[in-house]
């Protein structure tokens, strides 16, 4: 057990020799005041250890480390952090520390209990690997007590090759001799070139490979100013979409879980929306000839990413069904869990059918054009935008007389946005068509992805407060939209499966009182509508949004 109120220390250099030097240092320093003896069975060697989370770091934002240490026979899995249950051990077999792993791969437990709500529904992957040899060492008093002993930890990556780390030192505790492990620790502080532990292993092994915890979000985060050209901070935000689709795509190809594809199709979403917003402010003249998107070749970018888009909807519509189907069987009153299981069957092979044509359009060359195309395009009107600042600045000439500012940008095509859903929400009666509900949530999303692309513009607090009351908007519209796709689904599917002599009566009856259900929460959303939109568009509304446009263009 660590002392408490001791850290550990690592020894640096330029190199492991240099490490290696130090080290020496500490234990010629150690042994002057104590004497020091190799623990028995020292050095001990092999230890493996592989740090999993899944593709978004959700563990890891919950305060949460899970780490698989590998054994001669099975191995065991350890989480620390944040953890209502506390640190947790648990003994594993026949887990692969080199591939994925869904939830099920955990067994019954603590740490099942802990991650399945932070987790689900991703899987969990092999962030890094580090092996490595500790050398422990007893330190001894005059009288040749046991007094505390130290730990010296020798890790590599393993990452195709072996890339060592620097060597980690821990002074541990003795019960009764506190003072000698507090006097060892001060001693191998006083040694050049050993350096307080400021951060986890993993952190050092995830740097060595060149990456760091959290290094992916599929949040937009674009690095945008206001005084930014408009045309410098399209490109920057569409680049950061595009930036997420690619790094989705292995993951869909793979199909390791289903929020690959989910992500993926957010950030094509959010790219068709980008054009429609400020797709303009791509095609202005810049610095350098020929960056500038013609208003053509701008509507072929926007076509492409539909294609995306449409390729994808199939595969995600069957995964949303498959991923509710256990809370959709817990509804069911009249029919029996079992009447649905034709049913689940048949949403599994029709996705697998649907899957193949996905992966084929993602593997073809026109995805791959696209994607390589759109890349170089945006590259450069970002680059050219800034340079054509740059030169403004030179010349002494007003940038704001020469370019559109993204805060002016931000502010016009937001205030619009939200006039847009102000408008058709407020025409919006009892009995207005469900059509009119499903085009005024295709503008909330809009507004919301406006809201997004120029959050780093805006006041933390107004921000938060317009953001919260159109998510309670777009969650009401959303819940009635989803019921009626899921509806004409279900319907569409039946009626497949009649053809297919796929459907045997109670399945048919099971899926009848399905729709039933949904069409219920459909009723209850529509009722709901009026109250959530007063919230967002009423006179309160409306001044938290124009207080927010105003601190934006500012």
């Amino acid at each position: 057990m660590t002392t408490p109120g001791l850290a550990g220390f690592i020894a640096s250099g330029e190199d492991s020799q240099t490490c290696d030097v130090v080290v020496a240092e500490v234990l010629e320093a150690l042994g002057q005041g104590f004497e020091l003896l190799p623990e028995r069975g020292a050095p001990r060697g092999g230890r493996r250890r592989t740090w999993f989370d899944t593709f978004d770091w959700r563990l890891y934002r919950a305060g949460l480390t899970l780490e698989y240490a590998a054994a001669h026979r099975g191995g065991e899995l350890r989480l620390t952090g944040a953890s209502p249950y506390g640190d947790a051990v648990q003994l594993v077999t026949g887990w692969k520390a080199s591939r994925p792993h869904q939830l099920r791969d955990l067994p019954d437990g603590p740490i099942a209990t802990s991650v399945s709500g932070v987790v689900a529904p991703r899987a969990l992957l092999p962030e890094v690997t580090v092996t490595g040899t500790t050398a422990a060492y007893r330190l001894l008093n005059e009288d040749g007590k046991t007094v505390a002993r130290l730990l010296v930890e020798y890790p590599a990556v393993a990452a195709g090759d072996v890339r060592p780390l620097p060597p980690r030192l821990t002074i541990t505790e003795v019960r009764g001799y506190l003072t000698q492990a507090r006097r060892a620790a001060r001693i191998i502080a006083g040694i050049p070139g050993v350096w307080p532990v400021t951060q986890p292993l993993l952190a050092d092994a995830l740097h060595a490979i060149g990456r760091y915890p959290g290094d992916y979000s599929n949040k937009v985060a674009a690095n945008i100013t206001g005084r930014m050209p408009a045309a410098e901070a399209a490109a920057t935000i569409l680049l950061r979409l595009l930036d997420i689709v690619e790094a989705n795509v292995p993951g869909v190809l793979r199909d390791i879980d289903i929020e690959f594809l989910h992500d993926l199709r957010v950030s094509v979403r959010r790219s068709r929306s980008a054009l429609k917003l400020f797709g303009d402010a791509l095609t202005a003249p810049l610095a350098a000839p020929g960056t500038a998107l013609t208003g053509r070749k701008l509507a072929r970018f926007a076509a492409e990413f539909k294609w995306v888009g449409d390729l994808t909807t199939p595969t995600r519509d069957l995964d949303v069904h498959l991923l509710d189907f256990e809370d959709t069987v817990r509804t069911l009153r009249a029919a029996k869990p079992d009447d649905l299981e034709p049913f689940r069957a048949y949403l599994k092979q029709r996705r697998v059918r649907e899957f193949r044509l996905l992966a084929r359009g993602l593997r073809s060359p026109r995805f791959v054009t696209l994607t390589r195309d759109w890349r170089e395009r945006l590259t450069a009107i970002r680059d050219s935008a800034n340079a054509g600042t740059a030169a403004t600045v030179r010349s002494g000439q007003s940038r704001r007389a020469v370019v559109e500012t993204t805060g002016t940008l931000a502010a016009d095509r937001t205030r619009l946005a939200f006039a847009k859903v102000a408008k058709r929400g407020a025409a919006i009666t009892p009995a207005s068509p469900h059509d009119s509900l499903h085009d005024l949530r295709k503008r909330c999303k809009e507004l919301r992805y406006a809201l997004e692309f120029f959050a780093p513009l805006y006041p933390a607090d107004s921000y938060g407060a317009v953001l919260a009351d159109l998510k309670r908007l777009q969650d009401c519209l959303g819940e009635f939209q989803d019921t009626e796709v899921q509806i004409g689904e279900i319907r569409a599917l039946a009626t497949s499966m009649l053809a297919a002599d796929e459907a045997p009566a109670v399945t048919l009856l099971a899926m009848g009182e399905v729709t039933a259900w949904l069409a219920a929460r459909q009723q209850g959303a529509r009722e709901d509508f009026e109250r959530r939109f007063a919230e967002f568009a009423g006179v309160d509304g409306q001044r938290r949004m124009a207080e927010l446009l105003r601190g934006g263009a500012a």
